[in-house]
């Protein structure tokens, strides 16, 4: 995250945090082996999902309509790529940590 100082009313600066970004110039990063088989497995028209550990991998709208499993550290979840989830990661829908509730909480009862 970076940290860029924006002038407020008055002589204050307020910083916020913006996302760094991935530059226009190159484009979105898409695996070329992972693109390879997405493609192939169109022509072919088979059902069987592509398994994968490109997390990094942008979604593009040649994936749509593909299934996917995703590796998140442990094992590999099943993704079904729609619309929707054209520009985001494949990672964004792998979570590869599980929440198991915060510590404490004995004063309540």
């Amino acid at each position: 995250m970076a940290r860029t100082p924006v002038s407020m009313a008055g002589n204050r600066n307020v910083w916020l945090s913006i996302a760094m970004t991935r530059s226009q110039k190159k484009g979105p990063f898409v695996d070329e082996k992972l693109y390879r088989k997405v493609i192939a497995a169109k022509d072919v028209g088979g059902g069987a999902a592509i398994r994968t550990w490109a997390r990094r991998c942008t979604i593009v709208p040649e994936f749509v309509g593909q299934k996917f499993e995703i590796h998140n550290g442990n094992r590999f979840l099943s993704l079904f790529v729609t619309e929707d989830m054209v520009g985001h990661k494949l990672g964004e829908f792998a979570p590869s940590r599980t929440f198991k509730g915060h510590s404490g909480g004995g004063g309540r009862r």
